[in-house]
């Protein structure tokens, strides 16, 4: 149930960089900062866009009371905490990477054709409408074609 004020917030988390030991930091320090955090499962996936080490990614769920760009902000600096620099370049190996997929009827343009963010997403939130789509995420996941997209479940210690 959503707090007066508050709005729903669906962010991706990934990494390749010492993922397991920056995914724990970011996933910790979000949950400092937002104590009604919910994570999915995480899962190693390819890089997309670039040669690399694969990624480890996730989604976390909260509701916020700030803004937007607040919530990016906030967002960049648990980014600089885990040893991101600024102005990384887009298609590079990243220690990590925060991306806002839904915030209360805004969504990720790109949501719908990644699977690393749509199925982690479907976990944590089956029931959510997508705000364009107008269907659930769980619906949305179900019907996803899921071929030479693998994701192997990782374990990691999260809050």
């Amino acid at each position: 149930m959503r707090k007066p004020g508050h709005v729903p917030v669906f962010v991706a988390a990934g990494s390749n960089v010492e993922p397991e030991k920056n995914l724990e930091r970011a996933c910790a320090e979000i949950a400092h900062v937002w104590p009604d955090a919910h994570f999915s499962r995480a899962y190693r996936n390819v890089a997309v866009g670039f040669e690399g080490p694969d990624f480890i990614n996730l989604v976390v769920g909260f509701s916020a009371a700030q803004p937007l760009p607040q919530v990016i902000e906030r967002l960049r600096r648990i980014e600089t905490n885990c040893g991101r620099p600024r102005y990384a370049p887009k298609w590079a190996s990243r220690t990590m990477d925060l991306d806002v997929l839904l915030f209360d009827d805004l969504a990720r343009p790109d949501l719908l054709k990644r699977p690393y963010m749509l199925g982690p997403l479907a976990e944590i939130a089956p029931q959510v409408v997508h705000p364009t789509a107008h269907r659930t995420i769980g619906e949305l996941w179900a019907e996803f074609d899921r071929d030479g997209h693998e994701m192997n479940p990782v374990a990691l210690a999260l809050p």
